[in-house]
C-alpha cells in the first residue's frame, strides 16, 4: 500500500471516524471502501452513457424486437 495526504474538511473527518467506528472499521479502510464504490459508479455512469449514446445513434426498430414480444408475457 502507499501512504496518501488529503485535505479534508473538520465535519467530513467526524463524520467519516464516526461511520467507521459504528462499521468497526478504520478510517483508511473506510475511505478506500468509498473510493473503489465511488469509481466503480463512475465506470457503471461511463458505461450507461456510451450505451445510451449508441441506441441514439443507432435506434432500435420494432421489427428487430418484435418477435421477443411474446416472451415478455409472465404466465398466469
Amino acid at each position: 500500500m502507499r501512504t496518501v495526504q488529503l485535505t479534508l474538511d473538520e465535519p467530513l473527518v467526524d463524520e467519516v471516524d464516526r461511520v467507521a467506528a459504528e462499521l468497526g472499521t478504520t478510517r483508511s479502510a473506510f475511505t478506500r471502501q468509498a473510493l473503489r464504490t465511488e469509481l466503480k459508479r463512475l465506470e457503471v455512469a461511463d458505461l450507461e452513457e456510451r450505451h445510451r449514446k449508441g441506441y441514439e445513434a443507432d435506434p432500435v426498430e420494432l421489427s428487430e424486437v418484435a418477435e421477443w414480444e411474446d416472451e415478455q408475457v409472465w404466465p398466469g
